[in-house]
């Protein structure tokens, strides 16, 4: 099991509203069948840590590429998504493996 991070660098002061935007996005991928549920968390800079940034995490069985042969992007999360285009400076995508007792090293 896989935990998958889209991290996004927004404007000064659009964390919240791009967070609206990226909840809308994960509930439609939700929706498509083709996500597990994700949580949106934002730091606007009224707290410690990076300002400026939104997160999106959710889980995966296994990591697969978005460019995989009969993968179709629902035209909804497009759609959702839409509306931050301007929003964003940057955005990059994060993988850790899930630890779970199966994994542990006990040795």
């Amino acid at each position: 099991m896989y935990v998958i991070r889209r991290v996004y660098e927004v404007k000064p002061g659009m964390a919240r509203k791009y967070a609206t935007i990226a909840m809308k996005m994960c509930e439609e991928y939700e929706t498509a069948g083709q996500r597990s549920p994700a949580r949106i968390y934002f730091n606007g800079g009224t707290i410690p840590g990076e300002r400026n940034r939104v997160y999106m995490e959710w889980t995966a069985e296994i990591v697969e590429s978005p460019y995989r042969e009969g993968n179709i992007i629902p035209q909804s999360v497009r759609d959702a998504g839409a509306p931050g285009g301007d929003m964003v400076i940057d955005t990059w995508i994060e993988f850790y493996e899930l630890m779970t007792p199966g994994k542990a090293d006990n040795g």
